[in-house]
């Protein structure tokens, strides 16, 4: 029996892949959280196999998480399931100890064969992240493999440009009309892609590295 940990700051999400799992005799769901602190706090309640681990959480990254998990439980397996697909950030959660990668539009069949392949001891990835890497490695990304950081979308520069100018949240997502939930998540994103801690580590980032629109 595979023990499964899910982490994700998506209610939605979880439940949707332990109902995907619902009748799989092999894999059960046996613990999960919203954010990379109660994931490493859930991982100490039972032994787990795998865990799917978003990077995009609250509290604790699924960056600082996956490095820590890989520190504390060494045996647990760890399988990242992600909307960004940036090459520099794949190669990141690897080198940080992740066993596999997928992305959020994986069907059912891609990632039960992931979890089945990374409990197994094997790396995985799917078909997608696969052509990403070996695009990377190729040398077809040569624009990125310049900076150190994962490219920015065009939304998330948008975003930094107004953090830089000072602008609250609630300013931000008036100014591009979006939520307030939206300019959050991008703000995360930021803090994930370009290694900062704070607004203030944005700020200096996006200045120093020319990262603005």
């Amino acid at each position: 029996m595979i023990n499964l940990f899910i982490a994700d700051d998506h209610q939605l999400e979880i439940d949707g892949i332990k109902l995907m799992l619902s009748d799989e005799e092999d894999i059960v769901c046996k613990g999960e959280a919203n954010d990379g602190a109660a994931a490493l706090e859930g991982l100490k309640q039972a032994n787990y196999d795998i865990i799917l681990l978003d990077i995009n959480m609250p509290k604790i990254n699924g960056v600082d998480a996956c490095r820590q998990i890989r520190r504390d439980y060494p045996n647990i397996r760890i399988l990242i399931l992600s909307m960004l697909k940036e090459a520099s950030m794949i190669k990141m959660m690897l080198k940080n100890g992740a066993n596999g990668y997928l992305l959020k539009n994986a069907g059912k069949a891609d990632i039960l064969k992931a979890i089945r392949t990374v409990v197994k001891g094997q790396q995985y990835f799917s078909p997608e992240v696969a052509d990403i890497v070996m695009a990377s490695l190729a040398g077809a990304e040569k624009k990125e493999q310049k900076s150190p950081f994962p490219q920015l979308s065009r939304r998330e520069k948008q975003v930094l440009q107004l953090i830089v100018n000072e602008y609250t949240t609630g300013e931000i997502a008036s100014e591009l009309g979006i939520s307030f939930g939206t300019v959050e998540t991008h703000r995360r994103n930021l803090l994930i892609k370009l290694g900062a801690r704070n607004t203030a580590g944005l700020v200096r980032t996006g200045l120093e590295y020319g990262l603005l629109e």
